[in-house]
Parts: structure tokens; C-alpha cells; sequence
């Protein structure tokens, strides 16, 4: 068996063998498969497709290149979630606490950046001190006496996606439903939890552009979890807009957290509503209850303030200094002024996620260094009126601004 084999088959449509795809992963993750040949074979896959089947053996032989963490040790049932990514999506940084808050523990190990993506690992990495890296007793322990961890993918935890996943982001083959679906699906089984909430994301700011996609990577997913006894509910959600109001790191832990402590107005309804949802599928997994019952349970935390302390505890928990969130300063600010009057009717959350990479809060290369700091401010949101020469949007960096940026900021607006 040999990697020319493989192409050959795949890129005529062909189904690999569950031999075949245990012979790729291995020889990728211990480097006797150069990179070369795994992006061969990587687009033809997103070319060409896998079935059911070769998903589910991709995804099997992801979880067994490495270690299954075992929390077993954590009292009560173990909740995860996982969104599939989009522009200004903090959804994890308020879902977490609230869940915590409930005496629900959460497990959850997150990734980076991908694409114009935000990762949950750098937004947490934003603040100062704050340790993603964690032993597997650390984690344990920080579950059993806070009811919350969030880590990045540390030490041998399906090292065949921390080479899959870096390789798939510069070579186009990130938007493949079987790779998507193996990616995730193999982190969370790996990780432990008992149950996993997916949130997949839809629209022009995420990878699946149209509803059906998104159906059917929700079912590709779901279809493998409970294939290995895990329980798992899919939400699809929408990302034609992007999500809040901040966009990078630091802006969007800033807003998270003052999200969580009630200071919000009616342009966070789009925020507010996607994490009483995701949290609330989260909890009746966990607790068993229907959705009135966790509904009214989750808004109960966010209006007394136990999920904001919860938040707290979190990040002092894992070493982060919380004064520092508040402490924000780029060398440069532009502020981008609507050239016509009217209505925003929509804001493309592609050209959003483009911009914010290009001012430094995302990466290009998988060795770019990433601005904590940059981002953009949506000082108008969809649905608001404005007049000629109002403040739509504030772009933040320490590097120069270019003209690029603004231009996409600009055109992402739609004032109709």
C-alpha cells in the first residue's frame, strides 16, 4: 500500500478502505508521509467526497493516533460543546460560565483560529496569564472544584488533527464536510464528555454556506457521535451577519463578559438569543429537563449574576488576570463613516472575517503571530438607521491600516 494508490482511487471517486485510511493517519502523524501527499489527498477528498463509512473510519483512526482522555473521575454527567465557526463567534466564553454556574460540569478542549474564524484557545489567550495548557490532572481538578475547564488541544490528544488541521488551513481544504466532521468529531470523543451540543454555522461567514450544508454536516456529526455512544444534539444557527458586536480576541472576551453581567442593549439580541439556546440544549442534555424548564434556568443565572461570577472564577481559576481585559490599546483607530443614509439591511460576515485577519486578529499562515488587541467594533448593526457620514464600524491594530481593510469594512455594510 502506498499514497499513490490512495490518490489514484480518490480521485476518481473511489471509497478508501478503512485499511487504507488507517495507513494515511498513521503515516501522516509519525512524518513518514510528507506534507506534499497528505494535501494531495486532502483535495481530493474535498473534491471528491467520502461516504458514511470512510468518515467514520477517518474519524476512528483520528481518536486512536493518540490518547482517550479519561474523566471518569469528574462527579455528574460531563458536558462539551462545539461551534463550527464564525465571525465574532464568543458563544463558548458565556455558554461555559452559565452551564458551570447551573453544577454542571464542563469539560470542553478548544481549538485556534481557522480561516476567518475566530479560535476560543486565542481569545482565552488574550488575557494576560491565562493558561491553556493543562496537564490532564489539572483539567480534572478544575472541573471537580469549579465545574469548569476549557484547554487547548495539549500533549497527545489526537495529534493527527493537530497536523490535519494546520495543513488544511493553508491549503484550501478546510471547507470538506468529511474533514470537518472527522476534525471535530475525533477532539470531542477524545476529550471525554458524555455529551456534545453542535453548534453549526451557516451563511456567508462560515464554512457551510447554504442551510443544506449545514444539515448535513450536522447529521454527519451526529450520526458518528452516537455511533460511539456519545449523546449529541445539532443546532444550526445563522452567520450571513457576524455575531455581536466585537470582532478579535480581546474585543470579543470584552464583550462576553459584559454580556454576562447584564450590559447589553437590544443590538446583542442576535448574541443574547444564540447562547440562551446553546446553553439551554446543554443543559436539558445534562440534566435531562425539557427546553422551558433549562430555558428559565439559564436566564435565572445570567439575571442574578452567578454566571458572571462563574466567569471569574474561570479565568483566575487558570491564572488570567481579569483586570487586564479591561486594559485595551492599539497604536492605530479608524472610524468608518456610512457614505449613504438608510437602513442596514445586512452586514456580510465574510468580508468582516476577511478584514479582522488582515488588521491581525486572525492568521494567514499557520505561523502568523496574532494582534490580541486588533479587531473591529460594529458601531451600527443590522437593522439600525443611519445618516451619511455616521460611525458604522471602529478598526483597531498595531500595525498600519491599509486601505484594503477599510474598503471591506465599507462594502460589508448594506444600507439599503
Amino acid at each position: 500500500m502506498n499514497m499513490a494508490q490512495l490518490f489514484e482511487k480518490k480521485k476518481h471517486g473511489q471509497a478508501l478502505s478503512q485499511e487504507e485510511i488507517e495507513y494515511f493517519v498513521a503515516g501522516y502523524t509519525n512524518g513518514s508521509i510528507p506534507d506534499y501527499q497528505a494535501s494531495s489527498l486532502l483535495m481530493a477528498i474535498r473534491l471528491m467526497g467520502m461516504t458514511d463509512d470512510e468518515t467514520f473510519y477517518l474519524t476512528k483512526a483520528m481518536i486512536e493516533s493518540g490518547d482517550v482522555i479519561d474523566l471518569t473521575s469528574i462527579e455528574g454527567f460531563k458536558i462539551d460543546k462545539h461551534s463550527t465557526g464564525g465571525v465574532g463567534d464568543k458563544v463558548t466564553l458565556i455558554v461555559t460560565p452559565i452551564i458551570a454556574a447551573l453544577d454542571i460540569p464542563v469539560a470542553k478542549f478548544s481549538g485556534k483560529g481557522l480561516g476567518i474564524t475566530g479560535g476560543t484557545i486565542d481569545k482565552l489567550e488574550s488575557i494576560r496569564g491565562f493558561k491553556t495548557e493543562l496537564s490532564s490532572q489539572e483539567f480534572i481538578d478544575n472541573v471537580n472544584k469549579h465545574k469548569i475547564a476549557v484547554a487547548g488541544q495539549t500533549g497527545n490528544l489526537v495529534p493527527a488533527d493537530k497536523k490535519l488541521y494546520a495543513l488544511r488551513d493553508v491549503t484550501g481544504t478546510v471547507d470538506s464536510i468529511p474533514l470537518i466532521a472527522a476534525s471535530i468529531m475525533s477532539k470531542k470523543i477524545a476529550s471525554g464528555a458524555d455529551g456534545i451540543v453542535l453548534d453549526v454555522k451557516c451563511g456567508s461567514g462560515a464554512f457551510m454556506k447554504t442551510e443544506e450544508e449545514a444539515q448535513r454536516l450536522a447529521e454527519t456529526m451526529t450520526a458518528i457521535g452516537e455511533k460511539l455512544g456519545r449523546k449529541v444534539i445539532a443546532h444550526i444557527s445563522d452567520m450571513d451577519n457576524p455575531l455581536g458586536k466585537m470582532i478579535g480576541n480581546k474585543l470579543e472576551v470584552v464583550e462576553a463578559y459584559a454580556l454576562l453581567k447584564g450590559q447589553m442593549d437590544e443590538t446583542h439580541v442576535d448574541l443574547v438569543d444564540e447562547c440562551v439556546v446553546i446553553a439551554s440544549l446543554m443543559y436539558q442534555i445534562a440534566a435531562g429537563v425539557d427546553e422551558k424548564t433549562a430555558t428559565e434556568a439559564v436566564r435565572g443565572v445570567l439575571a442574578d449574576g452567578s454566571a458572571a461570577a462563574k466567569f471569574e472564577e474561570f479565568i483566575v481559576a487558570q491564572g488570567g488576570d481579569m483586570a487586564d481585559i479591561f486594559q485595551q490599546e492599539t497604536a492605530h483607530q479608524v472610524a468608518i463613516q456610512a457614505k449613504v443614509a438608510g437602513t442596514v439591511e445586512t452586514i456580510n460576515a465574510l468580508l468582516i472575517g476577511e478584514a479582522s485577519v488582515g488588521l491581525g486578529a486572525g492568521r494567514v499562515t499557520k505561523e502568523s503571530a496574532l494582534d490580541y488587541d486588533a479587531g473591529i467594533q460594529l458601531a451600527a448593526k443590522k437593522g439600525d438607521v443611519v445618516a451619511i457620514g455616521d460611525t458604522i464600524a471602529y478598526l483597531y491594530a498595531n500595525n498600519a491600516i491599509d486601505v484594503d481593510t477599510i474598503d471591506k469594512v465599507q462594502a460589508a455594510y448594506q444600507i439599503g
